[in-house]
């Protein structure tokens, strides 16, 4: 603190955003991504036809469960909205040891299972932004969650240390070199700033039971169930009676559930016990309906069809939570406030790389007055290729994946993970064969062609490429394959910048060499 509070908050500012830096990249652009879930998957599913959901989709859910899992303990089922047009299943399987569920795509006007090639789709994305992983991984969601706490003080100190914050709205400068960069870390950090705060701060509140349990644990030892009932309103379960039952019908149940929520929609259907004398049916209104991503749940007998529990009770604290979980996932985003968050999400990505490559080109400037780069910086520069430049095209290489790879290929969805992680790794070797110029070029043009060439890939290896989704009227196929030109038309803009800069000195050589080296902003900055 001896050099004052706003060179401390500078400091503070500068190693809590580079520390991590390259994770937060990661996590900020498949989280932005992963606003497009379910327009992702259903572009990966090319065998899915595009549907409108009519009025009896649930009954033919329900009937189409009857005879998928008769013996199931419990059927989970989404019904289709406007985002997603088919039923998606999940169930318990009664035949196999422990909590076994299978699943299947089943087309909304016969029930019957599609199908369509095993594929993550955009659950990957997803799952991958917050535990880094597409499995359940402890391990990656802590990871997650010292990011987003470094990433709070990033933006806190960011603001105090900035003395012309409302100038940086309007203030960018192109062709000034480091300057540019500059403005262009500042303007994306300050036209978006609600946005960075809030899906921060939210982030932190979604693994706060993971992170501090100590209040539930001390109030609750050893009683999470009781937990979840008192805050978030879940009914206990019923145990199983053994006396055969048949389900009440459907549709009562649906007309009282749309009466109570003026008319909501319904998302999910949950069957526990079917064909049991204590069987339950829960129906949940529409993630999309609401801010707030505590659902709202009516918990009816499945046998009588008499309504046992509502969860519609006021809890403060819980509807809190809530609405900052339905804010951080912007489920409830009609088309042009999701265009903004997915903006906003861009932007943020621009920060953070932005944030990374100002690091490293000062310090590249340091070194170079003083003799030539250390180690440590050079690997900063190094990273930030493979993070910035090599994600994009390992999520292009994941999308290639799910065309290239046989539908009928065992295991074809850890697959097309694994081609993920390959291409990200080959991103990250590749920078030690070439001088970084040409590394940030190189790569940049690698993803452009990747995603340019993905339309033409639909048309090679499926029946549905662009114009056949216009023919069909399917236009959340459409407009995805324009989004992945559009994606590779911003990768060429950048490759094509890199391109174009001529370094001062002689080109670096690659990591861990002891030759010549390109000067400081040839090495770490990708573009003037």
């Amino acid at each position: 603190m001896k050099d004052g509070f706003r060179q401390s908050m500078a400091w503070l500012h500068t190693w809590s955003g580079l520390l991590l830096g390259w994770v937060l990249f990661a996590v900020f652009l498949t989280g932005t991504a992963a606003y497009l879930r379910p327009e992702i998957s259903h572009w990966m599913r090319p065998e899915l036809a595009f549907a409108r959901p009519e009025p009896q989709v649930a009954e033919v859910a329900i009937a189409a469960m009857r005879k998928l899992a008769p013996d199931s303990p419990s059927w989970f089922i989404t019904l289709p909205d406007e985002r997603e047009t088919t039923i998606r299943a999940f169930w318990r399987d009664a035949a196999a040891r422990g909590r076994v569920f299978r699943s299947a795509v089943l087309d909304a006007g016969s029930g019957e299972p599609v199908v369509a090639r095993n594929t993550l789709g955009g659950e990957f994305f997803f799952r991958f932004h917050f535990q880094l992983h597409y499995v359940g991984a402890l391990w990656g969601r802590w990871i997650v969650s010292i990011c987003t706490m470094f990433m709070l003080v990033a933006i806190v100190s960011g603001v105090i240390t900035h003395r012309r914050i409302f100038a940086d709205f309007f203030t960018f400068r192109p062709g000034k070199g480091q300057r540019s960069w500059m403005d262009g870390h500042n303007v994306c950090a300050v036209l978006a700033l609600p946005y960075h705060l809030m899906i921060t701060y939210s982030g932190l509140v979604l693994f706060m039971l993971m992170v501090m349990p100590w209040g539930v644990d001390s109030v609750y030892p050893g009683q999470r169930a009781t937990f979840n009932t008192e805050a978030f309103g879940n009914a206990p379960p019923r145990p199983r009676s053994g006396i055969p039952e048949p389900l009440a019908p459907i549709r009562p149940l649906l007309e009282e559930a749309q009466s109570q929520w003026h008319g909501g929609r319904i998302g999910r259907i949950v069957v526990a016990h079917p064909g049991d004398a204590a069987a339950t049916i829960q129906i949940v209104r529409a993630e999309a309906e609401r801010i707030s991503y505590n659902p709202q749940t009516l918990l009816f007998d499945g046998v009588t069809g008499m309504l046992l529990h509502s969860s519609a009770e006021d809890r403060p604290a819980a509807e809190l939570r809530g609405v900052m979980y339905g804010l951080h996932i912007g489920r409830f985003a009609g088309p042009p406030l999701r265009a903004l968050f997915l903006l906003s999400g861009l932007a943020g990505s621009v920060m953070v790389a932005t944030g990374c490559v100002l690091w490293a080109v000062k310090r590249q400037q340091q070194a170079s007055r003083q003799g030539r780069p250390g180690f440590g910086t050079r690997l900063v520069g190094h990273l930030n290729i493979a993070a910035i430049a090599g994600l994009p095209l390992a999520m292009a290489a994941f999308f290639w994946a799910n065309r290239a790879i046989p539908p009928g290929m065992p295991q074809r969805a850890e697959w097309e993970v694994h081609a993920f992680f390959i291409a990200w790794g080959l991103c990250l070797l590749h920078p030690l064969l070439r001088p970084a110029r040409r590394a940030w070029m190189e790569q940049f043009a690698a993803g452009a062609l990747a995603f340019m060439l993905l339309p033409f890939g639909s048309a090679l290896f499926t029946q549905r490429d662009f114009l056949t989704a216009l023919q069909e009227g399917d236009m959340v196929r459409a407009w995805f394959e324009l989004g992945l030109l559009g994606c590779g038309g911003l990768l060429a803009a950048l490759a094509w910048k890199v391109a174009r800069r001529r370094p001062a000195m002689a080109a670096a050589a690659p990591l861990g060499s002891r030759k010549g080296r390109e000067p400081a902003q040839a090495v770490a900055e990708p573009m003037s």
